[in-house]
């Protein structure tokens, strides 16, 4: 897949460390130039210096995804950097507080909400404009969780906000065909990363609510491990290019049949 995205500029939420950092690493291997968002810079100083290696050239925004003008001054600085966006994968996400629903406060739920609903909005709200003169392809990094499980107890926020990205993402698909703008969702399941920093389990509370699931064998069926960010980065090169240029509103799951226990 080697210069299989050059010339492209791909935009990046969450790019500093798990499968943001994969897939920025993967898109440069491709050829193309970076942005990489994160709401602490330096986060992604190391991968910048790493995307430079591969022979890309990469800027880092901070913004907060929440946060409408932090996220219009991403496009704006990719548009005055490098004048177009050809790629955006929208994947800055928190699991947020895990807790029964009695127990989770509004905030939290707002919290978990705005990060990973309101902050894919806002990513493609502001893409859409620069894309609309090029084409090209967005993938909103939604879950397993909310889409084809809900066993994951205490997590009623978290898979909220992942249902909804996948609704929305269906929605953007359609209705931005016309620009030649492809949108789809990615569901992975358990992956090697370190979105855990961002999880608040009240485990006390949580044993109110949890049904005991037992699996003989473990329960990931492919490979009996969770996966690695690189095998999502792989997806995330395949649908920004033209080899998936018939693929839009289409979720994938990547989780090595986890989610069909």
């Amino acid at each position: 897949m080697d210069q299989l995205l050059k010339g492209k500029v791909a935009v990046i939420t969450g790019a500093g460390s798990g499968i943001g950092r994969a897939a920025a690493l993967k898109l440069a291997e491709c050829g193309a130039k970076i942005v990489m968002v994160e709401i602490e810079g330096n986060r992604a100083e190391k991968v910048k210096e790493e995307a430079g290696q591969k022979g890309s050239e990469a800027v880092i925004v901070e913004a907060d995804v929440s946060e409408a003008e932090s996220v219009r001054n991403v496009f704006k600085m990719a548009e005055k950097t490098w004048g177009r966006v050809d790629i955006v994968f929208a994947n800055a996400g928190i699991n947020g507080v895990l807790a029964p629903i009695e127990d989770l406060e509004p905030e939290e739920w707002d919290r978990t909400i705005n990060t990973n609903l309101r902050g894919t909005f806002l990513t493609v709200k502001y893409a859409v404009p620069i894309m609309k003169k090029t084409g090209g392809s967005i993938i909103i990094t939604s879950s397993i969780n909310g889409n084809r499980i809900f066993r994951n107890f205490g997590m009623a926020a978290y898979s909220t906000s992942k249902a909804g990205q996948m609704g929305f993402g269906k929605m953007a698909a359609l209705e931005l065909a016309k620009y030649k703008i492809r949108v789809n969702i990615i569901c992975p399941g358990a992956i090697e990363t370190n979105i855990d920093q961002n999880t608040f389990p009240d485990n006390d509370e949580l044993d109110k609510i949890k049904i005991p699931i037992e699996y003989p064998e473990g329960s990931q069926p492919l490979e009996s491990r969770p996966g690695k960010p690189e095998q999502v980065a792989e997806l995330v090169a395949f649908l920004s290019s033209d080899l998936s240029s018939h693929i839009s509103g289409t979720e994938i799951y990547i989780d090595g049949a986890e989610s069909l226990l």
